[in-house]
């Protein structure tokens, strides 16, 4: 099988159900995001500091490509076989991961800026990869419904990211750099 098709050439891409749409259609640039975001995760799963982390971070990974899947498939005409879903228990999931990491970690008293170490700031650049797509998936769902788990799960794991860039700088023994304001 090639990866080429030619089909793209024109700027037209497939959702799954078959309806043909331009690669500039808010829902390919949604799941597209998703896509960008599933790299950063990749990426940071990568990082010798998330070691025991990599179980999760897969799984997370793994997530989605679900979600993708749901933001991939065409709204007016179901696909040919089932794809899967985010579940409430994926969120939980994150929820009981960022509980556990913030019980190791200082009462945030300050804005952080992204940085410190390398490592770290791959975190953040998820992060905010991560909020990017939650605002596409929030946007296309005020155009075509969106399953509202993918959009709660999306702001979850931003929270996630979040935290975790903050259990990565304690785990390298690095500061957060906090925001002073100038005033």
């Amino acid at each position: 099988m090639k990866i080429y098709t030619r089909t793209g050439d024109a700027g037209q891409t497939s959702l799954i159900g078959g309806r043909r749409v331009s690669k500039a259609d808010l829902r390919i640039d949604t799941y597209g995001t998703v896509d960008e975001l599933n790299s950063w995760i990749g990426l940071l799963r990568d990082q010798p500091v998330n070691a025991n982390r990599r179980a999760l971070l897969k799984e997370i990974q793994d997530r989605l490509f679900t979600a993708g899947a749901e933001l991939a498939t065409d709204p007016n005409k179901p696909p040919r076989q089932a794809i899967p879903a985010i579940i409430d228990a994926d969120i939980t999931r994150l929820e009981d991961n960022m509980d556990a990491m913030d019980t190791e970690l200082p009462e945030l008293r300050k804005f952080v800026l992204p940085g410190g170490h390398a490592s770290v700031s791959f975190a953040h650049l998820a992060r905010t990869v991560c909020r990017r797509a939650e605002r596409l998936a929030i946007g296309l769902n005020s155009e075509s419904p969106v399953d509202p788990l993918v959009i709660t799960y999306l702001n979850r794991l931003s929270d996630y990211l979040f935290v975790l860039s903050r259990k990565m700088a304690q785990d390298l023994a690095v500061d957060e750099v906090a925001w002073e304001p100038r005033v």
